[in-house]
């Protein structure tokens, strides 16, 4: 499957930046493009400036709203993020448009931090105006949850949030979930690496993007997982999981015996990988939930067995007893067992909903503020006519 990749604003533009790298990754590795364009759309100058991958050209890197913003940014007002998309909103689209490989592209995946003002804004603004335009290929959003701690110290931050997931759910095909919290979680590291954080949530994308656009015959799996299927499997509320078991031949793990110990480690190895891709889908949630679901297993060709995925797929239909599966087998050499999980058209999300109810009860809380604000307001300005004026 080939995408188009927009980042907006900071978290936004650095994902993007992070799948670009990805896509020279399978260039140099595989001889593919899983990526026909790696965009950053932004209202600040520095942080389209601190990008790597992602052409530095004006075509690639595009500024918005630099009369209103000066290139500074809008200070986490989404409305204000959301204003300017619309207004330039047609400078995105064209560009995006023009770019060489345009009409190689699958679907459009746009990219953004839902706490913050540019990204929050723009994702679904952009996102309707593509749906408009380009009613031939899906538009998905992937959006990422701030860490606990800006929730806890901003009440913006939970308001853009909410506004932000509640508009992308309004008009895009599906809405990849990611919580921040999840990756810090990982390992201790990684708690002020932000650039780690980033190359986690791109990564499981990898192998399900190249597994239908391999071109080797020896690369080429018996079952192919390609965009159609990912395409039918992929609405609404979404997660991505990757979970990886390394294969040891020394140890006699894979051995091609017949002896009944090898076939128990063997399936064995497969459930407790795909139980790491489930434990670290990119928001925690209930699989009971999910509608449509995919798993991806790669790994040497002569480990995928016919027993290996009926046995993956029974585990993840226990797991899923409602959803739809779909699966696909990519066999690449390699010492390591791979397995990519897709949940898809979630009919509940606690921590959405979580947001949603905190945001209502937040609308409210300030609506008081405000009334109360007004009252004093007036109570200034009955006294405020007696005060004698030096203009």
């Amino acid at each position: 499957m080939k995408l188009i990749i927009v980042g907006f604003g900071q978290c936004g533009g650095r994902i993007a930046d992070e799948f670009a790298r990805l896509n020279r990754k399978a260039r140099g590795q595989r001889g593919i493009d899983i990526i026909t364009g790696a965009f950053a759309v932004n209202t600040d100058v520095a942080d389209l400036s601190g990008l790597t991958k992602i052409k530095p050209d004006y075509q690639h890197r595009i500024l918005i709203g630099g009369r209103k913003t000066g290139g500074h940014g809008v200070g986490k007002i989404n409305e204000l993020g959301a204003e300017i998309a619309r207004e330039d909103g047609d400078k995105v689209i064209e560009t995006i448009r023009s770019s060489r490989q345009f009409s190689e592209a699958d679907a459009f995946l746009l990219v953004g931090g839902a706490a913050g003002g540019t990204g929050s804004g723009s994702v679904p603004v952009i996102a309707q105006y593509l749906k408009e335009r380009y009613v031939d290929k899906p538009i998905y959003t992937l959006i990422v949850l701030p860490f606990e701690h800006e929730e806890a110290t901003e009440e913006r931050t939970v308001y853009n949030v909410a506004t932000c997931l509640k508009s992308a759910y309004l008009v895009a095909d599906a809405v990849f979930l990611v919580d921040n919290q999840r990756y810090v979680m990982k390992s201790s590291p990684i708690r002020s690496n932000l650039a780690k954080i980033n190359t986690l949530i791109a990564a499981p994308f990898y192998n399900l993007l190249c597994a239908g656009e391999e071109k080797k015959h020896k690369y080429i799996g018996a079952k192919i997982l390609d965009a159609g299927d990912i395409i039918q499997t992929v609405a609404g509320w979404t997660v991505i999981g990757y979970g990886q078991s390394q294969i040891s031949f020394a140890k006699g793990i894979f051995k091609r015996t017949r002896d009944f110990r090898n076939k128990a480690t063997e399936t064995q190895k497969g459930t407790q990988t795909m139980d790491e891709a489930i434990s670290g889908l990119s928001l925690k949630c209930n699989p009971i939930d999910s509608k449509r679901a995919l798993y991806l297993v790669s790994a040497p060709a002569k480990e995928v067995n016919v027993d290996l995925i009926k046995e993956l797929g029974t585990y993840l239909k226990g797991l899923a007893p409602e959803a739809i599966i779909r699966s696909g087998d990519y066999p690449r050499e390699g010492g390591s067992l791979d397995i990519t999980v897709i949940l898809s058209e979630l009919s509940d999300v606690e921590k959405i909903r979580n947001y949603f109810t905190k945001t209502i009860s937040l609308i409210s809380t300030l609506k008081k503020r405000q009334e109360g604000m007004e009252r004093k307001d007036k109570g200034i300005e009955v006294t405020l006519k007696d005060i004698p004026s030096l203009l």
